[in-house]
């Protein structure tokens, strides 16, 4: 569940509060769990709910403190590798973050659950709770947008 909310929110407190009221919110709730789907897919939808309402109430929040004339500081991850590595590794994922940054919610959401948690179309409709086209007209002006802000990013 964190990789989503991380990909969806980026690393820090807000994500790992997220995390956890997922998990709360999951056991507070497991008395009317029907079975319907697989738990893991319940709770993706319960950390996908979690974190829009949280990129909503960012967005509230930095509305607000911008009429104050002051703006927030973004938070990077750590590479995982040492050396000129780490900081290619840094580079890359700092461009993704930032791309994936630029993207509305609703397209976030899309590119987060297709290609960073690899679920089906269907799985993706089914947890957004939109029909299967949405997804697909979502998912490629997301990419439309994407492709310009990681143009020549490479896999190392």
């Amino acid at each position: 569940m964190s990789a989503i909310v991380i990909r969806m929110l980026g690393p820090g407190d807000e994500a790992d509060d997220v995390g956890q009221e997922t998990f709360v919110r999951f056991f507070n709730a497991l008395g009317s769990f029907r079975g319907d789907a697989a738990v893991r897919t319940y709770l993706v939808r319960i950390a996908m709910n979690l974190s829009l309402n949280a990129l909503r109430r960012r967005r509230w929040q930095m509305a607000r403190f911008m009429r104050h004339d002051s703006a927030p500081a973004s938070a990077v991850a750590l590479p995982a590798r040492g050396g000129e590595a780490a900081v290619e590794d840094a580079e890359r994922s700092a461009r993704v973050r930032q791309a994936l940054a630029a993207l509305d919610d609703k397209h976030r959401a899309v590119v987060v659950l297709r290609f960073f948690d690899e679920r089906s179309t269907r799985e993706t409709a089914q947890l957004l709770g939109i029909p299967e086209g949405t997804v697909m007209s979502r998912l490629k002006r997301a990419l439309e947008r994407l492709r310009p802000l990681l143009q020549g990013l490479e896999e190392a």
